[in-house]
């Protein structure tokens, strides 16, 4: 189902460690280009993600619209992953525990709530590979670990 809506202010980022969140590991440079991510998907590359998520998304209007209140969008986290030559990402999510919380009045089932953590992650893919394919040149430079064995 496509949704037609205005897509939000791309997210600020923060300087955070990646190795923080659960879902991702970085090994190597440290250097995540937070700066130049958060320029390009104010360039561009945020409003095209989103219009490519949007098209296929499979959350309808009232559910996009808690996602806004929630201000679950301001929360991604894009970084440059070296090692693996990619824009790794973090998305958010809601808790476990979300009706204990009473985190919003729209909240009322399970599925609900797993469509807004599995959109918000469909979201932070695209925009990762948007980034990628779209917006970034610069190249990653690897450098081999001096214990290689020597073929001769």
């Amino acid at each position: 189902m496509a949704l037609d809506v205005d897509p939000p202010d791309p997210p600020r980022l923060e300087e955070t460690d990646p190795n923080q969140y659960e879902d991702a590991e970085v090994v190597g440079d440290t250097d995540y280009k937070r700066e130049e991510i958060e320029t390009l998907l104010a360039e561009g590359a945020w409003e095209q993600a989103f219009e490519r998520w949007a098209a296929e998304a499979g959350v309808d209007e009232r559910t996009f619209g808690i996602m806004l209140d929630l201000e679950l969008f301001d929360r991604y986290d894009f970084f440059w992953d070296a090692f693996a030559d990619r824009v790794g990402y973090h998305a958010p999510g809601l808790p476990e525990d979300w009706k204990e919380r009473d985190v919003h009045p729209g909240l009322e089932s399970w599925e609900t709530v797993s469509g807004i953590n599995a959109a918000l992650a469909e979201l932070g893919d695209t925009v990762s590979r948007t980034l990628k394919a779209d917006y970034i040149d610069w190249e990653t430079e690897y450098e081999a670990p001096d214990d290689l064995p020597e073929f001769e």
